[in-house]
Formats: structure tokens, C-alpha cells, sequence
């Protein structure tokens, strides 16, 4: 489970700001994938024309993706100067970042009947074939009301695939926030619980630092960390253990 994950992206608050800075984490993540030799696909996504994200869900395949990129999941915020701003006001804005290790058919079990499967033109990048036939593929998972949909791929059947990886990390996800939920105050604070609601980092560009509310930690050079210079916060994280 360690070497394949689904990453997932969404706009917080700050309207288009928020998707800018959503835009700007994938990017991050990428080019960091990029550096460690690992593949970054797009599974589905749903763009902005200011090039931001509204979300984004990626597969990300390479040794110990897992462990690199687990620590990441929560609320990024960002404090700038937006583009769009006349003023010249610094303006916060937030964007949630999901990691889920992608897991064998056999670990979560999925019953097909559970399942409302719809079918739609892709739309977006990759050609005309993309546009002539209903290759993306929209998954409802009834009893638990998660949806997820995959449009990349240029086949039905690979979208399909793609989709179900998804909702399956979730629904493992979502086991094991169970499970977590039900463990004491003083164990839950030790792994702590992964909810992406927690506040887990501020990029401050006036002052040109990251703070890690977590580990009590700051970094500096904004720009080279979001152009995909994440080692000093991966390594910061692995010292912890």
C-alpha cells in the first residue's frame, strides 16, 4: 500500500484564490513526484480559467509514495497577495488536501449492487476521440453516499478502474477513521486522526514562510518549495517517525 496512492485536491475558502492556491499545491506535488521518479496521473478534475483547480484527484505510483506524501493530508492555508487584488490586501485562503494508499480489491469488498454507475462524454484534453464516446465514468456508492468519477483514460473500461480505486481508498479511508474514532484521547492524539479539517500548514508569502503547525516548524523560500523542493518538510516528517 505504500508504493500507490490517490491524492485529491479541493478549493477551500477564498473563491478563486482558493482554486490559484489548490492549482499551485498539485503543481507542487507533481514536480515532487517528478524529482522522486514517480508517475503522476490525473484521474479527474475539474479546472478553473484562471488555470486553478476547483478539485483534482491524481493517482501517484512510486516506492514509499505513501510515507512522502501521508503528512499532507489536511487544510493548507495561504496568506498573499492574489493576482485579482487592486488593492494590494493580503488575503488568506485555504485549500484541503487528501492522501489515501490505493488498496487490493480483496482488502475492502464492494458490493455491486451498492453501486449507481453512470456513464458521460469526457469532454476537456485528449483529442477528439475523447469527445465521440461516453469513456468517463461517474460511481455513487449508495450506503455511504461517496462519489467519485474518473474522465483521463480514453476507454470506459480504464476509467471504470480508475474510479474504483478511488472508492475504495475512501471507503478504507473512512474505515479506518472508524476505528481511529474509537481508540482513546491520548492514542487518537499520538497517530493523530488525518481529518482534513485540521489546520496543518500557512504559506505566508509576504513573509516568505511556511509554518508546519505540527511539528512547531518554519521554511523559508516559498517559490523553490512549490516548484517541487519539498525534501526539507518530507525528511522534517520522517525524523519524527
Amino acid at each position: 500500500m505504500t508504493n500507490k496512492i490517490i491524492l485529491e485536491i479541493r478549493a477551500g475558502a477564498g473563491g478563486d484564490e482558493a482554486s490559484i492556491f489548490a492549482g499551485d499545491l498539485a503543481r507542487m506535488y507533481q514536480r515532487y513526484a517528478a524529482k522522486r521518479g514517480w508517475s503522476f496521473s490525473t484521474v479527474d478534475a475539474s479546472e478553473t480559467a484562471l488555470g486553478g483547480y476547483k478539485t483534482l484527484v491524481a493517482e501517484v505510483s512510486g516506492t514509499d509514495c505513501y510515507h512522502a506524501f501521508k503528512h499532507e493530508s489536511g487544510v493548507h492555508r495561504v496568506q498573499r497577495i492574489p493576482k485579482t487584488e487592486r488593492a494590494g490586501r493580503v488575503h488568506t485562503s485555504t485549500a484541503t488536501v487528501a492522501v489515501m494508499p490505493v488498496v487490493e480489491a480483496k482488502e475492502v469488498v464492494v458490493n455491486q449492487g451498492d453501486l449507481e454507475v453512470t456513464f458521460s462524454r469526457a469532454g476537456g484534453p485528449g483529442g477528439q476521440n475523447v469527445n465521440k464516446i461516453e469513456s468517463a465514468v461517474r460511481i455513487l456508492h449508495k450506503p455511504s453516499g461517496i462519489l467519485v468519477a474518473s474522465r483521463a483514460e480514453r476507454s470506459q473500461h480504464a476509467n471504470r478502474e480508475k474510479a474504483m480505486d478511488v472508492l475504495r481508498a475512501k471507503l478504507y479511508e473512512a474505515n479506518q477513521q472508524a476505528a481511529t474514532a474509537g481508540l482513546g484521547d491520548d492514542r487518537r492524539a499520538q497517530i493523530g486522526t488525518g481529518d482534513r479539517s485540521e489546520k496543518i500548514r500557512t504559506y505566508n508569502f509576504p513573509e516568505d514562510r511556511i509554518t508546519d503547525h505540527r511539528l512547531g516548524k518554519k521554511f523559508h523560500n516559498i517559490e523553490k518549495i512549490l516548484d517541487g523542493d519539498m525534501d526539507k518538510i518530507v525528511e522534517a516528517f520522517q525524523k519524527t517517525g
